[in-house]
Protein backbone atom coordinates (compact mmCIF):
# COMPACT_ATOMS: atom_id res chain seq x y z
CA UNK A 1 0.00 0.00 0.00
CA UNK A 2 2.55 2.27 0.73
CA UNK A 3 4.54 1.63 -2.62
CA UNK A 4 1.45 2.61 -4.69
CA UNK A 5 1.12 5.78 -2.12
CA UNK A 6 4.62 6.29 -2.87
CA UNK A 7 4.26 5.95 -7.41
CA UNK A 8 0.90 8.07 -6.97
CA UNK A 9 3.31 11.04 -5.47
CA UNK A 10 5.50 11.32 -8.79
CA UNK A 11 3.16 12.66 -11.03
CA UNK A 12 4.04 12.99 -14.19
CA UNK A 13 7.62 12.15 -15.35
CA UNK A 14 8.57 15.34 -17.88
CA UNK A 15 11.80 14.94 -19.36
CA UNK A 16 13.45 18.25 -21.54
CA UNK A 17 15.86 18.19 -24.26
CA UNK A 18 18.23 20.28 -25.39
CA UNK A 19 19.20 19.39 -29.32
CA UNK A 20 22.38 21.62 -30.60
CA UNK A 21 24.07 24.34 -29.54
CA UNK A 22 20.64 26.70 -28.70
CA UNK A 23 19.10 23.88 -27.34
CA UNK A 24 22.06 23.17 -24.73
CA UNK A 25 22.10 27.15 -23.86
CA UNK A 26 18.54 26.97 -23.16
CA UNK A 27 19.00 24.00 -21.38
CA UNK A 28 21.68 25.78 -18.99
CA UNK A 29 19.12 28.83 -18.72
CA UNK A 30 16.71 27.15 -17.00
CA UNK A 31 19.07 25.13 -14.90
CA UNK A 32 19.93 28.41 -13.70
CA UNK A 33 16.79 29.92 -13.17
CA UNK A 34 15.94 27.22 -11.11
CA UNK A 35 13.06 25.17 -12.91
CA UNK A 36 12.20 22.19 -11.10
CA UNK A 37 10.05 18.59 -11.58
CA UNK A 38 11.66 18.16 -14.85
CA UNK A 39 14.97 16.11 -16.00
CA UNK A 40 17.34 17.67 -18.57
CA UNK A 41 18.98 16.17 -21.33
CA UNK A 42 21.94 17.42 -23.71
CA UNK A 43 22.75 16.35 -26.82
CA UNK A 44 25.06 18.00 -29.38
CA UNK A 45 27.84 16.88 -32.10
CA UNK A 46 29.60 19.60 -30.84
CA UNK A 47 31.69 17.67 -28.06
CA UNK A 48 33.66 21.04 -26.57
CA UNK A 49 29.69 22.50 -26.67
CA UNK A 50 28.26 19.59 -24.89
CA UNK A 51 30.95 19.57 -22.13
CA UNK A 52 29.91 23.23 -21.03
CA UNK A 53 26.55 21.82 -20.54
CA UNK A 54 24.82 21.84 -16.57
CA UNK A 55 22.80 19.46 -17.71
CA UNK A 56 23.14 15.92 -15.88
CA UNK A 57 22.11 14.01 -18.70
CA UNK A 58 24.72 14.64 -22.04
CA UNK A 59 24.57 12.75 -25.85
CA UNK A 60 27.22 12.67 -27.65
CA UNK A 61 25.85 12.19 -31.22
CA UNK A 62 27.06 11.33 -34.47
CA UNK A 63 30.50 10.70 -33.55
CA UNK A 64 30.92 8.88 -36.72
CA UNK A 65 29.58 11.08 -38.92
CA UNK A 66 31.31 14.23 -37.22
CA UNK A 67 34.23 13.00 -35.00
CA UNK A 68 32.53 15.34 -32.10
CA UNK A 69 33.16 18.68 -34.32
CA UNK A 70 29.28 19.75 -34.96
CA UNK A 71 27.49 19.83 -38.18
CA UNK A 72 28.99 22.90 -39.58
CA UNK A 73 25.63 24.42 -40.18
CA UNK A 74 24.43 21.69 -42.30
CA UNK A 75 20.70 20.37 -40.96
CA UNK A 76 21.56 17.16 -43.17
CA UNK A 77 24.74 16.21 -40.99
CA UNK A 78 22.36 16.96 -37.66
CA UNK A 79 19.74 14.62 -39.15
CA UNK A 80 22.26 11.59 -39.95
CA UNK A 81 24.01 12.28 -36.53
CA UNK A 82 20.76 11.40 -34.72
CA UNK A 83 20.31 8.76 -36.71
CA UNK A 84 23.59 6.97 -36.55
CA UNK A 85 22.24 6.77 -32.27
CA UNK A 86 18.83 6.61 -32.59
CA UNK A 87 18.90 3.43 -30.10
CA UNK A 88 20.74 5.20 -27.38
CA UNK A 89 18.03 8.07 -27.58
CA UNK A 90 14.93 5.92 -27.89
CA UNK A 91 16.57 4.63 -24.46
CA UNK A 92 17.74 7.28 -22.73
CA UNK A 93 14.01 9.33 -23.99
CA UNK A 94 12.13 5.68 -22.25
CA UNK A 95 9.69 5.57 -19.70
CA UNK A 96 8.91 9.76 -20.07
CA UNK A 97 5.03 11.05 -19.76
CA UNK A 98 6.12 14.02 -21.78
CA UNK A 99 8.81 15.53 -23.78
CA UNK A 100 9.93 18.87 -24.83
CA UNK A 101 12.59 19.48 -27.33
CA UNK A 102 14.01 23.00 -27.53
CA UNK A 103 16.27 23.67 -30.09
CA UNK A 104 16.99 27.06 -32.01
CA UNK A 105 16.03 26.32 -36.09
CA UNK A 106 18.25 27.21 -38.36
CA UNK A 107 21.62 25.92 -37.43
CA UNK A 108 23.10 22.88 -38.51
CA UNK A 109 22.71 19.97 -35.40
CA UNK A 110 19.23 21.34 -33.79
CA UNK A 111 17.64 22.02 -36.77
CA UNK A 112 18.22 18.18 -38.78
CA UNK A 113 18.74 16.14 -35.09
CA UNK A 114 15.31 17.94 -33.34
CA UNK A 115 12.85 16.24 -35.54
CA UNK A 116 14.55 12.73 -35.25
CA UNK A 117 14.22 13.22 -31.12
CA UNK A 118 10.76 14.22 -31.52
CA UNK A 119 10.12 10.93 -33.80
CA UNK A 120 11.38 8.67 -31.07
CA UNK A 121 9.63 10.56 -28.29
CA UNK A 122 6.34 9.83 -29.92
CA UNK A 123 7.10 6.57 -30.77
CA UNK A 124 7.43 5.88 -27.11
CA UNK A 125 4.55 7.37 -26.34
CA UNK A 126 5.19 10.24 -24.75
CA UNK A 127 3.22 13.45 -25.64
CA UNK A 128 6.02 15.60 -27.45
CA UNK A 129 6.25 19.40 -27.62
CA UNK A 130 8.24 20.98 -29.82
CA UNK A 131 9.96 24.22 -28.14
CA UNK A 132 12.04 26.09 -30.50
CA UNK A 133 13.18 29.76 -32.18
CA UNK A 134 13.24 31.30 -35.11
CA UNK A 135 16.61 33.18 -36.06
CA UNK A 136 16.80 36.95 -35.84
CA UNK A 137 16.81 38.89 -39.59
CA UNK A 138 20.17 39.72 -39.17
CA UNK A 139 21.82 35.78 -39.28
CA UNK A 140 20.49 35.81 -43.13
CA UNK A 141 18.79 34.33 -45.24
CA UNK A 142 20.14 31.27 -45.09
CA UNK A 143 19.58 30.02 -41.89
CA UNK A 144 16.38 31.38 -42.04
CA UNK A 145 15.61 28.88 -45.13
CA UNK A 146 16.65 26.18 -42.99
CA UNK A 147 14.81 27.43 -40.17
CA UNK A 148 11.39 27.19 -42.33
CA UNK A 149 12.61 23.34 -43.79
CA UNK A 150 13.29 22.30 -40.01
CA UNK A 151 9.88 23.53 -38.44
CA UNK A 152 8.48 21.72 -41.25
CA UNK A 153 10.05 18.48 -40.37
CA UNK A 154 9.82 19.08 -36.15
CA UNK A 155 5.95 19.92 -37.13
CA UNK A 156 5.57 16.28 -38.67
CA UNK A 157 6.59 14.30 -35.85
CA UNK A 158 5.38 17.00 -32.71
CA UNK A 159 1.80 17.00 -30.93
CA UNK A 160 2.31 20.42 -30.46
CA UNK A 161 5.30 22.86 -31.78
CA UNK A 162 5.27 26.46 -29.72
CA UNK A 163 7.58 28.58 -31.84
CA UNK A 164 9.46 31.89 -30.71
CA UNK A 165 10.25 34.45 -33.55
CA UNK A 166 13.09 35.78 -32.18
CA UNK A 167 13.13 38.74 -34.15
CA UNK A 168 10.16 39.51 -32.30
CA UNK A 169 11.82 39.54 -29.35
CA UNK A 170 13.08 43.36 -30.27
CA UNK A 171 9.77 44.42 -29.80
CA UNK A 172 9.69 43.97 -26.17
CA UNK A 173 13.19 44.56 -25.65
CA UNK A 174 15.00 47.98 -25.55
CA UNK A 175 17.55 49.61 -28.44
CA UNK A 176 19.84 49.03 -26.25
CA UNK A 177 19.87 45.66 -25.74
CA UNK A 178 23.13 43.77 -26.29
CA UNK A 179 23.67 40.68 -28.90
CA UNK A 180 24.43 38.38 -25.85
CA UNK A 181 21.50 39.67 -23.88
CA UNK A 182 18.92 39.22 -27.21
CA UNK A 183 20.14 35.55 -27.27
CA UNK A 184 19.34 35.00 -23.29
CA UNK A 185 15.86 36.78 -23.74
CA UNK A 186 15.29 34.11 -26.47
CA UNK A 187 16.42 31.63 -23.95
CA UNK A 188 14.25 33.27 -20.85
CA UNK A 189 11.24 32.78 -23.60
CA UNK A 190 11.91 29.02 -23.64
CA UNK A 191 12.31 28.43 -20.07
CA UNK A 192 8.50 30.56 -19.74
CA UNK A 193 6.75 28.05 -22.26
CA UNK A 194 8.44 25.10 -20.71
CA UNK A 195 7.97 26.10 -16.89
CA UNK A 196 4.19 27.53 -17.89
CA UNK A 197 3.42 23.98 -18.62
CA UNK A 198 5.62 21.89 -16.12
CA UNK A 199 4.29 24.31 -13.42
CA UNK A 200 0.52 23.67 -14.21
CA UNK A 201 1.33 19.53 -13.53
CA UNK A 202 4.27 19.63 -10.82
CA UNK A 203 2.65 22.96 -8.45
CA UNK A 204 -0.01 23.21 -6.44
CA UNK A 205 -2.07 26.29 -6.05
CA UNK A 206 -5.85 27.53 -5.50
CA UNK A 207 -6.97 25.82 -8.88
CA UNK A 208 -4.76 23.19 -10.20
CA UNK A 209 -5.05 21.06 -13.43
CA UNK A 210 -3.38 17.62 -14.32
CA UNK A 211 -1.39 15.77 -16.85
CA UNK A 212 -4.65 13.87 -18.31
CA UNK A 213 -5.72 17.61 -18.64
CA UNK A 214 -2.67 19.18 -20.43
CA UNK A 215 -2.61 16.19 -22.73
CA UNK A 216 -5.76 17.28 -23.72
CA UNK A 217 -5.04 20.39 -24.91
CA UNK A 218 -1.73 19.30 -26.75
CA UNK A 219 -2.38 16.10 -27.85
CA UNK A 220 -2.28 16.55 -31.61
CA UNK A 221 -2.75 19.93 -32.00
CA UNK A 222 -0.31 20.83 -34.21
CA UNK A 223 1.16 24.68 -34.03
CA UNK A 224 0.94 26.59 -30.97
CA UNK A 225 1.71 29.81 -29.75
CA UNK A 226 3.04 31.73 -26.37
CA UNK A 227 1.92 34.74 -25.40
CA UNK A 228 3.08 36.28 -21.53
CA UNK A 229 2.13 39.56 -19.93
CA UNK A 230 3.49 40.13 -16.05
CA UNK A 231 1.62 43.18 -13.94
CA UNK A 232 2.19 45.07 -10.72
CA UNK A 233 -0.96 47.12 -8.72
CA UNK A 234 -4.27 47.26 -8.67
CA UNK A 235 -5.27 45.64 -11.67
CA UNK A 236 -2.74 44.03 -12.03
CA UNK A 237 -4.05 40.32 -12.92
CA UNK A 238 -6.27 41.90 -15.92
CA UNK A 239 -3.85 43.92 -17.36
CA UNK A 240 -1.55 40.76 -17.35
CA UNK A 241 -3.76 38.75 -19.06
CA UNK A 242 -4.45 41.83 -21.29
CA UNK A 243 -0.66 42.26 -21.93
CA UNK A 244 -0.94 38.02 -22.68
CA UNK A 245 -2.92 37.97 -25.57
CA UNK A 246 -1.87 40.58 -27.05
CA UNK A 247 2.09 39.63 -26.99
CA UNK A 248 4.35 40.56 -29.61
CA UNK A 249 5.65 36.84 -29.50
CA UNK A 250 1.75 35.76 -30.96
CA UNK A 251 3.37 37.07 -34.23
CA UNK A 252 0.18 37.84 -36.27
CA UNK A 253 -1.94 34.98 -34.95
CA UNK A 254 -5.14 35.81 -33.31
CA UNK A 255 -5.71 33.68 -30.00
CA UNK A 256 -9.16 33.02 -31.75
CA UNK A 257 -8.25 30.89 -34.06
CA UNK A 258 -6.72 28.38 -31.09
CA UNK A 259 -8.50 24.84 -30.76
CA UNK A 260 -7.07 24.56 -27.44
CA UNK A 261 -5.71 27.24 -24.73
CA UNK A 262 -3.34 26.63 -21.74
CA UNK A 263 -3.65 29.88 -18.93
CA UNK A 264 -1.12 29.68 -16.53
CA UNK A 265 -1.44 32.39 -13.75
CA UNK A 266 1.25 32.70 -11.33
CA UNK A 267 0.71 34.97 -8.13
CA UNK A 268 2.36 35.78 -4.65
CA UNK A 269 0.15 34.30 -1.80
CA UNK A 270 -2.07 37.53 -1.82
CA UNK A 271 -3.30 35.84 -5.02
CA UNK A 272 -7.23 36.27 -4.60
CA UNK A 273 -9.86 34.33 -6.70
CA UNK A 274 -11.33 37.48 -7.62
CA UNK A 275 -7.74 38.17 -9.97
CA UNK A 276 -7.92 34.42 -11.17
CA UNK A 277 -11.77 35.06 -12.03
CA UNK A 278 -10.58 38.57 -14.01
CA UNK A 279 -7.95 37.46 -16.15
CA UNK A 280 -9.52 34.17 -16.73
CA UNK A 281 -12.43 35.38 -18.24
CA UNK A 282 -10.78 37.83 -20.26
CA UNK A 283 -9.10 35.68 -22.41
CA UNK A 284 -11.69 33.20 -22.76
CA UNK A 285 -13.57 35.99 -23.99
CA UNK A 286 -11.01 36.91 -26.38
CA UNK A 287 -10.91 32.75 -27.56
CA UNK A 288 -12.71 31.39 -30.04
CA UNK A 289 -15.93 30.30 -28.27
CA UNK A 290 -15.79 26.96 -29.04
CA UNK A 291 -12.18 26.38 -27.95
CA UNK A 292 -10.99 23.89 -25.07
CA UNK A 293 -9.72 25.85 -22.12
CA UNK A 294 -7.41 25.21 -19.00
CA UNK A 295 -6.44 27.06 -16.41
CA UNK A 296 -4.58 26.80 -13.16
CA UNK A 297 -2.36 29.03 -10.38
CA UNK A 298 0.63 28.76 -8.98
CA UNK A 299 1.69 30.20 -5.85
CA UNK A 300 5.63 32.03 -6.09
CA UNK A 301 6.41 33.71 -2.87
CA UNK A 302 8.82 35.94 -4.94
CA UNK A 303 5.78 37.50 -6.83
CA UNK A 304 4.94 39.66 -3.99
CA UNK A 305 2.41 41.65 -5.60
CA UNK A 306 3.10 40.49 -9.45
CA UNK A 307 1.14 38.58 -11.61
CA UNK A 308 2.69 36.74 -14.13
CA UNK A 309 0.21 35.37 -16.60
CA UNK A 310 1.28 32.91 -19.61
CA UNK A 311 -0.82 31.86 -22.36
CA UNK A 312 -0.30 28.94 -24.77
CA UNK A 313 -2.25 28.73 -27.65
CA UNK A 314 -2.85 25.30 -29.75
CA UNK A 315 -4.30 24.31 -32.62
CA UNK A 316 -3.32 27.23 -34.87
CA UNK A 317 -2.75 26.01 -38.19
CA UNK A 318 -3.61 28.71 -40.41
CA UNK A 319 -2.34 32.54 -39.63
CA UNK A 320 -5.61 34.80 -38.42
CA UNK A 321 -7.69 35.96 -41.01
CA UNK A 322 -7.30 39.81 -41.77
CA UNK A 323 -10.14 41.36 -43.13
CA UNK A 324 -9.75 44.51 -45.06
CA UNK A 325 -13.05 46.10 -45.43
CA UNK A 326 -11.24 49.00 -47.51
CA UNK A 327 -13.42 52.66 -46.05
CA UNK A 328 -12.82 55.40 -48.51
CA UNK A 329 -13.21 58.56 -46.17
CA UNK A 330 -15.80 60.02 -48.47
CA UNK A 331 -17.72 56.74 -49.07
CA UNK A 332 -19.17 54.29 -46.36
CA UNK A 333 -20.98 50.55 -46.85
CA UNK A 334 -23.42 48.90 -45.05
CA UNK A 335 -21.50 45.85 -44.75
CA UNK A 336 -20.47 44.78 -41.09
CA UNK A 337 -16.49 44.90 -40.10
CA UNK A 338 -15.33 41.86 -38.58
CA UNK A 339 -13.42 42.15 -35.01
CA UNK A 340 -9.95 41.77 -37.09
CA UNK A 341 -6.86 44.18 -37.70
CA UNK A 342 -8.09 45.65 -41.16
CA UNK A 343 -5.28 45.37 -43.80
CA UNK A 344 -4.12 48.50 -45.20
CA UNK A 345 -6.03 49.73 -48.02
CA UNK A 346 -4.45 49.41 -51.40
CA UNK A 347 -2.46 52.38 -53.37
CA UNK A 348 -4.54 53.34 -56.55
CA UNK A 349 -2.17 54.30 -59.02
CA UNK A 350 -3.29 58.27 -60.54
CA UNK A 351 -2.93 59.28 -64.00
CA UNK A 352 0.22 61.74 -64.57
CA UNK A 353 -2.01 64.24 -65.05
CA UNK A 354 -3.05 64.01 -61.39
CA UNK A 355 -7.09 64.77 -62.93
CA UNK A 356 -9.82 62.74 -60.41
CA UNK A 357 -11.80 60.69 -62.89
CA UNK A 358 -14.91 59.13 -61.52
CA UNK A 359 -14.94 55.30 -60.17
CA UNK A 360 -17.68 53.44 -59.24
CA UNK A 361 -18.28 53.13 -55.39
CA UNK A 362 -17.94 49.87 -54.44
CA UNK A 363 -16.30 47.36 -51.20
CA UNK A 364 -13.84 45.54 -52.80
CA UNK A 365 -14.21 41.84 -52.83
CA UNK A 366 -11.16 40.13 -50.50
CA UNK A 367 -9.02 37.62 -52.23
CA UNK A 368 -8.03 34.61 -50.45
CA UNK A 369 -5.48 35.33 -47.82
CA UNK A 370 -7.49 38.06 -46.66
CA UNK A 371 -10.67 35.28 -46.54
CA UNK A 372 -8.51 32.75 -44.35
CA UNK A 373 -10.81 30.55 -42.30
CA UNK A 374 -10.73 31.50 -38.39
CA UNK A 375 -11.26 28.81 -36.00
CA UNK A 376 -12.98 27.21 -38.64
CA UNK A 377 -15.70 29.96 -39.35
CA UNK A 378 -15.30 31.28 -42.58
CA UNK A 379 -16.31 34.97 -42.58
CA UNK A 380 -19.04 35.98 -45.58
CA UNK A 381 -17.93 38.04 -48.45
CA UNK A 382 -19.13 41.41 -48.54
CA UNK A 383 -22.04 42.03 -50.99
CA UNK A 384 -20.55 44.94 -53.78
CA UNK A 385 -22.81 47.74 -53.54
CA UNK A 386 -22.15 49.67 -57.24
CA UNK A 387 -23.76 53.17 -57.83
CA UNK A 388 -24.27 53.51 -62.24
CA UNK A 389 -23.81 57.40 -61.78
CA UNK A 390 -23.06 59.73 -64.72
CA UNK A 391 -21.57 62.77 -63.11
CA UNK A 392 -21.91 65.84 -65.48
CA UNK A 393 -17.91 66.70 -64.57
CA UNK A 394 -14.84 64.60 -63.22
CA UNK A 395 -14.74 64.65 -59.73
CA UNK A 396 -15.28 61.44 -56.65
CA UNK A 397 -18.65 60.21 -56.02
CA UNK A 398 -20.04 60.40 -53.03
CA UNK A 399 -21.98 57.92 -51.06
CA UNK A 400 -23.18 57.78 -48.38
CA UNK A 401 -26.21 56.03 -46.52
CA UNK A 402 -29.55 58.03 -46.18
CA UNK A 403 -32.34 56.22 -44.75
CA UNK A 404 -35.80 57.41 -45.74
CA UNK A 405 -39.10 56.12 -43.45
CA UNK A 406 -41.61 54.65 -45.51
CA UNK A 407 -44.54 56.88 -43.48
CA UNK A 408 -43.12 60.52 -44.02
CA UNK A 409 -40.89 60.40 -46.93
CA UNK A 410 -41.67 62.96 -49.76
CA UNK A 411 -40.59 63.98 -53.05
CA UNK A 412 -38.98 67.13 -51.86
CA UNK A 413 -36.71 64.52 -49.52
CA UNK A 414 -35.90 62.56 -52.36
CA UNK A 415 -34.94 65.01 -54.67
CA UNK A 416 -32.58 66.89 -51.86
CA UNK A 417 -30.74 63.59 -51.54
CA UNK A 418 -30.84 63.16 -55.26
CA UNK A 419 -29.32 66.62 -56.04
CA UNK A 420 -26.73 66.30 -53.19
CA UNK A 421 -24.76 63.79 -54.86
CA UNK A 422 -26.57 60.95 -52.17
CA UNK A 423 -28.16 57.67 -52.99
CA UNK A 424 -31.02 56.25 -50.75
CA UNK A 425 -30.55 52.35 -49.41
CA UNK A 426 -33.94 51.67 -48.52
CA UNK A 427 -33.54 49.05 -51.83
CA UNK A 428 -30.43 47.62 -53.00
CA UNK A 429 -31.86 47.75 -56.65
CA UNK A 430 -32.03 51.76 -57.00
CA UNK A 431 -30.02 53.51 -58.47
CA UNK A 432 -29.32 57.01 -59.09
CA UNK A 433 -29.60 57.76 -62.58
CA UNK A 434 -29.57 61.05 -65.22
CA UNK A 435 -31.80 61.10 -67.44
CA UNK A 436 -31.13 62.10 -71.13
CA UNK A 437 -32.58 64.91 -73.07
CA UNK A 438 -31.98 62.84 -76.09
CA UNK A 439 -34.39 60.08 -75.43
CA UNK A 440 -37.19 59.21 -77.42
CA UNK A 441 -40.87 58.80 -76.48
CA UNK A 442 -40.65 55.36 -75.64
CA UNK A 443 -37.54 56.24 -73.12
CA UNK A 444 -39.54 59.01 -71.74
CA UNK A 445 -42.35 56.36 -70.74
CA UNK A 446 -40.10 53.95 -69.64
CA UNK A 447 -38.72 56.35 -67.52
CA UNK A 448 -41.70 57.43 -65.87
CA UNK A 449 -43.25 53.96 -64.96
CA UNK A 450 -39.82 53.56 -63.25
CA UNK A 451 -40.28 56.88 -61.44
CA UNK A 452 -44.07 55.84 -60.68
CA UNK A 453 -43.03 52.21 -59.22
CA UNK A 454 -40.41 53.73 -57.20
CA UNK A 455 -42.91 56.33 -55.53
CA UNK A 456 -45.20 53.84 -54.80
CA UNK A 457 -42.83 51.37 -52.91
CA UNK A 458 -42.19 54.42 -50.80
CA UNK A 459 -45.85 55.03 -50.31
CA UNK A 460 -46.36 57.89 -52.12
CA UNK A 461 -49.57 58.05 -54.66
CA UNK A 462 -50.50 61.63 -55.24
CA UNK A 463 -48.36 63.16 -57.68
CA UNK A 464 -48.74 63.90 -60.79
CA UNK A 465 -47.06 63.08 -63.87
CA UNK A 466 -44.76 65.82 -64.18
CA UNK A 467 -43.93 65.67 -60.77
CA UNK A 468 -42.67 62.06 -61.33
CA UNK A 469 -40.23 63.51 -64.23
CA UNK A 470 -37.18 64.51 -62.03
CA UNK A 471 -36.04 67.13 -64.45
CA UNK A 472 -39.44 69.13 -64.97
CA UNK A 473 -40.11 69.35 -61.35
CA UNK A 474 -36.97 70.41 -60.69
CA UNK A 475 -37.40 73.33 -63.24
CA UNK A 476 -40.60 74.13 -61.30
CA UNK A 477 -39.17 74.37 -58.19
CA UNK A 478 -36.76 76.74 -59.21
CA UNK A 479 -38.88 79.24 -61.02
CA UNK A 480 -41.19 79.46 -57.91
CA UNK A 481 -38.23 80.39 -55.85
CA UNK A 482 -37.39 82.72 -58.72
CA UNK A 483 -40.96 84.15 -57.68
Amino acid sequence: MFEIDQVATQGAKIKVIGVGGSGCNAINTMIKMGLQGVDFITANTDIQALNASLAPTKIAIGQDVTRGLGAGANPEIGRKAALEDYAKIAEIISGADMVFITAGMGGGTGTGAAPIFAKIAKEAGALTVGDVTKPFIFEGRKRMKHAEEGLNALRENVDSLIMIPNQRLLAISGAKLSMMDAFKKADEVLLNAVQGISDLINCTGHINCDFADVRTIMNNRGMALMGIGQAKGEHRAVEAATNAISSPLLEDVSINGATGIIINITGGEDLSIHEVNEATSLIMEAAHPDAEIIFGTVIDESMADAVKITVIATGLNAPAAQVAFSVNTQATTGAQGWNQPAAPAPTVAQPANNQNYAQPAYAPAMNAQQMAPVGGITPPAPTPQMINAAPTMPQPIRVETVTIERESVGLDTLLDAVTAGQSESVNPGLQARTPSKEMGTGAEAGELARARAIAQRLGITNLTDDEYDVPTYMRRRGADSEL
